[in-house]
């Protein structure tokens, strides 16, 4: 029966158990929660909102994270890639939405995404003619920032969270690690269905460990309330020029990010090459979910890279096992206990159990990277990508000169000026098809 069900598994139209099914969907919402969850709640608390209207953002969150993840996955009308993975709000529009947020308020952040999603559909709806522009060269550099620039946030959870006094204490590293072997032992030397259940085993051996020797927090869990519904235009909608420009660029920024997520699940969960279709399903996806969000109140959600690093992992595609994810996240969108029982995962068992995912991402961009002949001309364009991306997030100060707005957007995160340097330098250096030099 194991054996039947890995195999299932790993077909998108199978048919594993729901006892199969079950635990790697709850290892996808594992992954993801605490990263869906962490931008509202530091938004509201930059912005000085009550946590009345807190938890009005974090259960929006969740519930388009639910919604958008079904329709990538079912893809209805043609909106979705049609392809699995768990949605959520990307860490890559924070600087953005704060910047709105301290300009405008949440209802300025919330109209400008409802003009950004809705023209970002276009995008998807151009996707055939586009994609000649986005190559592996491309789109696997800006999956390889993806992983490089998660390897901080991976390092700060192990440390216990950048604002814990006791950050790097023995304890945290000890227990992160102790997740980290667990989960390699999982992967490396399980048998059947237990070799792709390794995150999840290593976030319950931390679990225990941490409640038995340290002691679990569990107040959020108390203080929640059972049931919360959404309240559609609960912080309004404000149009700001300035706001809606920025908005649309992150908008744009964040396709070719989807882009890459899409080519490495498809690469790393189907070994093949997304199709036009699934890309621009995936974009007009992100768009229709977006302007959903901004009315109930949730900001944009994207595939979640750790996610896809999980796929790429366990190979696990199977659209019943994505299917318990939305469910499960748009339940959690409703019942506030269920989201306060997920937080109390101690950081450090998280970011040891996430470094391995992290390390999938980084080389699935790799493996994109190589589809194409590793030539002069393409290796100079990741290199230097990679360089000045890089060089930029750790030394911002060079673009001081820049207005504030601007300079955040380029060395806020390296996928964006990764995206933008090897975007230009593959449209103006000369092609090149000569086979990749000795």
């Amino acid at each position: 029966m194991a054996a039947d069900d890995l195999k299932e598994l790993r077909k998108f139209d199978g048919k594993p158990s729901w006892g199969a099914s079950v635990p790697h969907a709850l290892q996808h919402v594992l992954a993801m929660i605490v990263g869906n969850i962490t931008p509202p709640i530091i938004i509201a608390s930059t912005l000085g909102l009550p946590d009345s209207d807190k938890v009005i953002l974090i259960q929006a969150c969740m519930l388009i994270a639910g919604i958008t993840t079904l329709v990538q996955l079912l893809s209805p009308f043609g909106v979705g890639m049609g392809l699995p993975n768990a949605m959520g709000v990307a860490f890559a529009y924070l600087p953005i939405l704060l910047t709105i947020g301290k300009a405008y308020g949440v209802s300025g952040i919330l109209g400008a995404q409802l003009v950004a999603a809705f023209l970002s559909i276009f995008i998807g709806m151009a996707m055939e003619k586009i994609r000649p522009l986005f190559p592996p060269v491309v789109s696997g550099t800006v999956v390889l920032c993806i992983g490089l620039s998660l390897y901080g946030t991976a390092m700060n959870y192990i440390g216990g969270g950048a604002s814990n006094p006791n950050f790097g204490a023995p304890a945290y590293v000890g227990v992160a690690a102790l997740v980290l072997v667990v989960t390699l032992a999982f992967n490396f030397f399980g048998r059947g269905i237990l070799k792709t259940l390794g995150i999840l085993f290593g976030l319950l051996v931390g679990y225990v460990v941490w409640a038995i020797f340290i002691g679990v927090d569990t107040s959020g869990i108390a203080s929640a309330a059972w049931v919360a519904l959404p309240q559609p235009l609960h912080f309004g909608l404000t149009f700001e020029p300035s706001a809606i420009v920025a908005m649309i660029l992150m908008y744009m920024v964040q396709a070719v990010q989807t882009i890459g997520d899409v080519s490495s699940t498809t690469a790393g969960g189907f070994n093949r090459q997304a199709t036009d279709k699934e890309l621009g399903g995936a974009v007009k996806g992100t768009g229709v979910c977006g302007m959903l969000g901004a009315l109930l109140g949730g900001f944009p959600s994207d595939p979640f890279s750790q996610n896809v690093g999980i796929i790429v992992t366990t190979k696990v595609v199977a659209k019943r096992v994505f299917v318990i994810v939305g469910t499960t996240l748009i339940v959690a969108g409703l019942i506030p206990k269920f989201g306060g029982l997920m937080t109390s995962i101690p950081n450090p068992v998280l970011g040891g159990a996430t470094l391995s995912v992290f390390a999938a991402i980084t080389m699935s961009g790799i493996q994109l990277i190589t589809e194409q002949p590793l030539n002069y001309r393409n290796r100079m364009i990741v290199g230097v990508s990679l360089a000045v991306a890089v060089g930029l997030t750790n030394v911002p100060a060079v673009l001081g000169f820049l207005p504030a707005e601007v300079a955040s957007v380029i060395t806020g995160s390296p996928i964006i000026t990764g995206f933008v340097v090897s975007f230009l330098l593959n449209v103006i250096v000369p092609e090149d098809d000569s086979e990749a030099e000795e």
